[in-house]
């Protein structure tokens, strides 16, 4: 092995890994009660960093990796086991605070320690039977990470299309970050798995991987941190909202009560009330008396989309009238007008509904035509995410 190189990149890694961990593990939040979950996600992840950082330490400073080879490899796939639980229950208790619990937690550490102690037991069998039963444990391994990933991405899904059904921004768009980020560390954690086993000569290649991915985490967290406040509002609303379910109106497949909600919720629409921006499901349901259930199911029947696509096709509409009727006015007075909290947003609605940018859109005649010049598009930066 070229140890400079193995040395040398052990000696650039475990610092930043330092750094994330204690930083995620003691650094501040806003001092808002709200902001109690996020803190306990980082303060899992920065756990976990801390975890990894002490594998480091040991191959950096006792060199094990140069002497005891196999030990090192049931060493690193046990503290991967227990990075996993710790990396996966820090993103999945962003969108459901109920994850963590006592129980749960002790059963996965009961998890780790069993997988240990078989990764121990491992070393005892003969020099042949070692790799078999390192090649055994790392399937396991393997099998649990993508167990505790599909619980993640269930999670997600489910709070992205709660989000869809009871709010008419597009909240969803502020954790897609979780989703791609899962899919990334199924992909890293497999092949830091697999790199472990690396001729030594190349080992370093297992170590120099992990810094792009872990500054990507460190600054997806420092990112995140922006927009929780809003998610985790959202997430409160949904679970916490129980509407007590009276008159006529709150009864499912009654004839007189779907007469009636029709009516209220046109008069709703034709005094623009979906021009207000952050409507939610629970808000239009106490305005027209009645229950966010019904009011899902009725929109969901009678117009065929979520609550957010609803409202965004409204919108669209009223911007489309508007842009035909004033020209002149700017994207971001067209983006607010509608009632659309973000010009991003906004065009991309737009080009999912239409097809194109609204500035073409507006260019072709209220159609979407080929662009009539070079850099189109361009003559307004603001139809353009």
């Amino acid at each position: 092995m070229d140890q400079s190189l193995y040395h040398r990149s052990l000696q650039i890694a475990l610092p930043l890994m330092l750094f994330f961990g204690f930083h995620m593990l003691l650094g501040r939040a806003p001092e808002k009660r709200i902001f109690s979950t996020f803190l306990l996600s980082r303060r899992l992840m920065g756990t976990a960093l801390l975890l990894l950082s002490a594998n480091y330490a040991v191959h950096l400073f006792l060199s094990i990796r140069l002497t005891h080879v196999n030990a090192t490899i049931l060493m690193n796939l046990s503290t991967y086991f227990l990075c996993y639980w710790l990396f996966s229950s820090a993103m999945t208790v962003l969108l459901d605070k109920r994850y963590v619990t006592p129980v749960r937690m002790g059963c996965h550490v009961a998890l780790w320690m069993a997988f240990s102690a078989v990764s121990g037991m491992v070393l005892l069998l003969p020099a042949g039977g070692q790799p078999w039963g390192m090649g055994v444990l790392a399937g396991v391994l393997v099998v649990y990470g993508l167990l505790l990933s599909v619980r993640l991405l269930r999670t997600y899904a489910r709070a992205t299309r709660r989000f869809c059904e009871t709010h008419s921004d597009d909240i969803g768009s502020y954790v897609r970050w979780l989703r791609v980020f899962t899919f990334w560390a199924i992909g890293f954690g497999v092949s830091s798995g697999l790199l472990t086993f690396l001729p030594d000569a190349y080992v370093y290649v297992w170590i120099l991987s992990s810094i792009p991915f872990y500054v990507c985490l460190y600054c997806s967290y420092q990112n995140y941190i922006l927009f929780f406040e809003r998610v985790e509002r959202a997430i409160r609303e949904d679970e916490g909202l129980v509407e007590a379910q009276t008159g006529p109106e709150g009864v499912a497949g009654s004839g007189s009560g779907h007469a009636e909600i029709t009516d209220m919720v046109k008069t709703w629409v034709d005094s623009e009330g979906y021009r207000r921006p952050g409507i939610t499901l629970g808000e239009l349901a106490r305005l027209l008396g009645t229950n966010r259930t019904y009011l899902s199911d009725h929109i969901r029947k009678v117009y065929g989309m979520s609550f957010r696509d609803w409202i965004s096709d409204l919108r669209i509409e009223y911007a489309k009238r508007l842009m035909k009727q004033q020209p002149q006015l700017r994207m971001t007075e067209v983006c607010e007008m509608a009632g659309f909290l973000s010009v991003s947003h906004f065009t991309r609605t737009f080009r999912e509904k239409e097809g194109c940018p609204p500035s073409r859109w507006l260019a072709g005649g209220s159609k979407c035509s080929a662009p009539s010049g070079p850099g189109m598009d361009g003559a307004n930066p603001e139809g353009a995410e």
